[in-house]
């Protein structure tokens, strides 16, 4: 099978993930499960051949020979847009492609807490972010919010991205996007001048340094509002990594920083369904209130927990309250939702009725 017919076989099974390698059956995910495609085992030739198909752009070619490692948008006429991973292994080519959906869904479409985003897309300045691992819906999440403030405010937002993978249309704002490698070198080079665009909303693809959190910071203190993502699974990990990305003597510093500056954190977990095929998010959200802002700058994470547990009122929801709702709805299996709760004791307990607060 040549990669169309893999591309056209992903959209058919609407797998999320395509994954090719030497010496091996091609497989892709659905509904979050890995499975085979056919019998027939790939040959190097033909990975390197899907390989060279796909490093089109000499850019990519150089940066692939120079790094062994890439990731790239691919548009397929007639298929839509794929975001490309190409590594090396066993000194072979390794793929793995992820299908991008080019139209966006609403929150309600997502099963997201729908007044919660909307009223993070009315924010003019501020910090939002997006968490969980790698295949959570962050980036489906963020495109809706992107597409929700161009359909309703007169802005300017501008987006980095390693790389591009939703293709925003202007409505009532008007969007530039940026790609690492193509547009611009680096999350820091461009944050350094963005605030020089005028922008209203930035979103980062992802924060992975000091570099690049402490250019979040200044263009957030200089009056943005900024929307990124973490690969972290709760908020108290997210504030907890930021904080660790800088040496001991400055945490005080950041701790405050973000008790000024953040809005909002929302975690999410894709779930699979028991209902009906496919997957719903589990999600945790902490709005930065008044109370939240204190503990922050106090380093009180533990409290801060007990806080979002009982916050509801504020918009907020703990991971495990989450889970045991979708349970007790019949919509997840309980096993399925045991697997993926930051403490299964914690899980078993609400699922009782029992609420253990941290100390």
């Amino acid at each position: 099978m040549d990669i169309k017919e893999l591309f056209k076989i992903m959209i058919e099974q609407d797998a999320s993930d395509l994954f090719l390698r030497t010496s091996a059956v091609p497989h892709m995910r659905v509904n979050g499960i890995v499975k085979a495609i056919g019998t027939a085992i790939m040959t190097k030739e033909e990975v390197c051949q899907i390989t060279d198909y796909l490093l089109k752009k000499n850019e990519y070619k150089e940066k692939f020979k120079e790094d062994l490692d890439i990731d790239l948008a691919h548009h397929e006429e007639g298929m839509g847009r794929f975001r490309v991973n190409i590594f090396m292994q066993r000194d072979t080519p390794s793929l793995v492609i992820r299908h991008i959906h080019t139209v966006t869904k609403s929150f309600e479409e997502l099963n997201l807490p729908v007044d919660l985003l909307k009223s993070f897309c009315e924010e003019s300045s501020g910090l939002v972010l997006i968490c969980g691992p790698a295949g959570s819906g962050k980036s489906t999440t963020i495109a809706t919010m992107i597409d929700n403030i161009s359909a309703t405010s007169e802005k300017h937002i501008v987006t980095i991205e390693d790389p591009i993978e939703f293709i925003f249309k202007d409505n009532k704002s008007i969007i530039n996007q940026r790609e690492l490698g193509v547009d611009v070198l680096s999350y820091p080079m461009a944050l350094k001048h963005v605030t020089q665009q005028s922008p209203d909303i930035i979103y980062i693809g992802n924060i992975r340094d000091a570099e690049t959190m402490r250019a979040v910071i200044t263009a957030t203190e200089l009056g943005a509002f900024v929307i990124s993502t973490f690969h972290t699974i709760n908020a108290i990990q997210t504030i907890t990594r930021i904080v660790n990305f800088f040496p001991p003597y400055l945490h005080d510093e950041v701790r405050l920083q973000l008790s000024n500056l953040l809005k909002g954190i929302v975690s999410l977990r894709l779930i699979p369904r028991k209902d009906r095929p496919g997957r719903i998010p589990a999600y945790e959200t902490m709005v930065v209130t008044p109370t939240i802002a204190r503990l922050i700058r106090e380093n009180k994470m533990n409290d801060i927990q007990n806080f979002i547990d009982e916050g509801e009122l504020f918009g907020m929801l703990s991971f495990k309250r989450s889970l045991v709702r979708l349970v007790q709805d019949n919509i997840i299996d309980e096993l399925d939702a045991r697997k993926v709760a930051v403490s299964k004791d914690d899980f078993n307990l609400e699922l009782k009725g029992v609420h253990r607060y941290q100390k």
